[in-house]
């Protein structure tokens, strides 16, 4: 387990950056309320085995206690690494891009269970849309009840997708809460 380089931090931050936007600053500002020690201390992104976690500074140093090839993971995934070295997005930053999302989607009860299968949002399943979307954006998806479903990329800003037909793709799905058990080898 080790620090992210400059590069590493750079593509995890901009990954992020485009779910939260200026709202970045609270995920790595926040103060950590886990460990012995009075002073809170903060939260770190650090690299293991090419998964990056987002974990408490008082739970690495007491991590330090175990053996590198022993320590399977710490505190929260939020994405990986691929051998080409692009950065993705994990379903397990969910509960993380959900709290500091800038854009956000929120579906129809009838579309809850395709976006989940692994499909697209279609402009018929969604039930509100934040303002201000633009193309390419990251847009975290809710159910109608407020609770996380996944995340994906705008393909339409917010006022494209009121002129656009029922069965036009408003968000590219990226991860969903359905891959807890699809690929749950792979996490």
């Amino acid at each position: 387990m080790r620090p992210l380089d400059e590069k590493e931090t750079t593509q995890v931050f901009e990954k992020l950056f485009n779910f939260t936007g200026n709202n970045l600053k609270n995920i790595v500002e926040a103060p950590s309320h886990e460990g012995p020690e009075s002073d809170p201390g903060r939260y770190c992104f650090r690299l293991n085995k090419n998964r990056v976690y987002y974990v408490s500074e008082s739970l690495v140093k007491r991590a330090t206690n175990v053996k590198r090839d022993k320590l399977v993971a710490l505190g929260t995934q939020i994405g990986k690494f691929t051998k080409g070295g692009a950065f993705h997005l994990t379903i397990q930053s969910l509960n993380l891009l959900a709290a500091n999302a800038k854009h956000k989607v929120w579906l129809k009860p009838t579309a809850e269970m395709s976006f989940m299968y692994g499909n697209h949002v279609l402009k018929g399943g969604l039930g509100r849309i934040t303002e201000n979307i633009n193309t390419n954006d990251g847009v975290v998806v809710f159910s109608m009840s407020d609770m996380p479903l996944g995340f994906g990329v705008a393909v339409k800003s917010t006022q494209d997708c009121r002129k656009m037909d029922p069965n036009g793709i408003v968000v590219i799905h990226r991860a969903d809460i359905g891959e807890y058990l699809r690929m749950e080898d792979e996490l």
